[in-house]
């Protein structure tokens, strides 16, 4: 494992966490089309319960009426910009490697995701699972594929099983494109 993952897998400052939950902000309001939620003074805590208000509250609207297709998309193009900005501060190279990176940018947002060298993925615990019903979740998951499909410069996230389908755990696999990162 190279040094920057090692480290950040160690400790990641406060300052950081904050830096790229503001970062899915603006990219997840951008990808709704609507005005982001002034965050100023908000603690971290309270800025990830913003956000899974204000994401549920979105997803609803465009789930219920609007066209879904062209914000998934728009969801995983953003996120997978913000995957990709973290493989560059984390230089992942391998499978491995990739899920390491993963799981400290998930710490970050109140879950809990492993990965293991075949790509295999089980989160027992989502900070998010309290605000999305198992469409949003479904419907918020682009942000996922995004995110991992960045980091490993074109992989592959498929869910088979969320925690707000009443699940023990969300298990996804994922496939990378060539083998490694």
């Amino acid at each position: 494992m190279n040094i920057r993952l090692k480290a950040a897998s160690v400790f990641l400052p406060a300052s950081l966490r904050r830096k790229k939950l503001n970062q899915l902000f603006r990219l997840t309001a951008q990808a709704f089309q609507s005005e982001m939620p002034d965050l100023a003074g908000l603690g971290l805590d309270e800025c990830l319960h913003l956000y899974g208000v204000y994401t549920g509250e979105e997803a609803e609207k465009v789930l219920a009426g609007g066209d879904v297709q062209a914000v998934k998309t728009r969801l995983f193009q953003n996120a997978y910009w913000l995957g990709k900005d973290f493989r560059r501060s984390l230089r992942p190279r391998t499978i491995p490697e990739i899920m390491t990176a993963a799981g400290i940018l998930y710490k970050a947002l109140g879950i809990e995701f492993r990965g293991d060298a075949d790509g295999r993925v089980v989160i027992r615990s989502c900070f998010f699972s309290r605000y999305y019903s198992r469409k949003v979740c479904e419907f918020m998951s682009a942000l996922d594929r995004g995110i991992l499909s960045g980091l490993s410069d074109g992989g592959e996230l498929t869910f088979v099983q969320r925690l707000t389908e009443g699940k023990d755990s969300c298990r996804a696999e994922f496939i990378s494109r060539n083998g490694g990162a």
